[in-house]
């Protein structure tokens, strides 16, 4: 029998709704982003501006500069950044567009790069829009040891 005492704070295990009046607004059943523990969550978002709620852009490039920026709203609403994402799904209306998206997309991302998958899709949902994006950003909650209380679990393991 192995007998482990793990010890987390109960902060870290936290899960909340994430909301910007900078990013695109929801048009459906949905947040625009969850923290859960260390890891954030952003919703799948498109070139949509948080003030109109229309879409921004005709051309490529400005739809994904409209659609990162978006993300990066939400991810500082709870101190995090786009150095923060560590997984990017990127969903293309057109995947002759891919060059073109890419190269806005590594200028506003820096290096090391997320890891990513772009697929083709469609996005008949919203009328001439050529992109949506959602990402997972890996960024620790700040605590003071006061805030922090712990908690232990006592997990048992048998061998046989």
């Amino acid at each position: 029998m192995c007998v482990i005492y793990l010890s987390q704070p109960e902060e870290y295990m936290s899960k909340y709704v994430i909301q910007s009046k900078r990013g695109a607004p929801p048009r459906g059943a949905y947040a625009q982003g969850w923290r859960a523990g260390d890891f954030i969550f952003v919703t799948g978002t498109g070139p949509i501006d948080p003030f109109t709620g229309k879409l921004v852009g005709e051309s490529i490039e400005q739809q994904t500069e409209q659609t990162i920026s978006n993300i990066s709203a939400i991810l500082e609403a709870d101190g995090a950044s786009l150095s923060d994402v560590v997984k990017v799904t990127v969903h293309l209306g057109d995947t002759s567009l891919f060059a073109r998206y890419n190269t806005v997309y590594a200028r506003r991302f820096s290096q090391p790069y997320p890891v990513r998958t772009t697929v083709g899709s469609d996005l008949g949902h919203a009328p001439d829009m050529l992109i949506e994006i959602d990402c997972i950003a890996y960024r620790p909650r700040k605590t003071s040891p006061k805030q922090m209380s712990t908690s232990k679990k006592k997990i048992v393991r048998r061998r046989g």
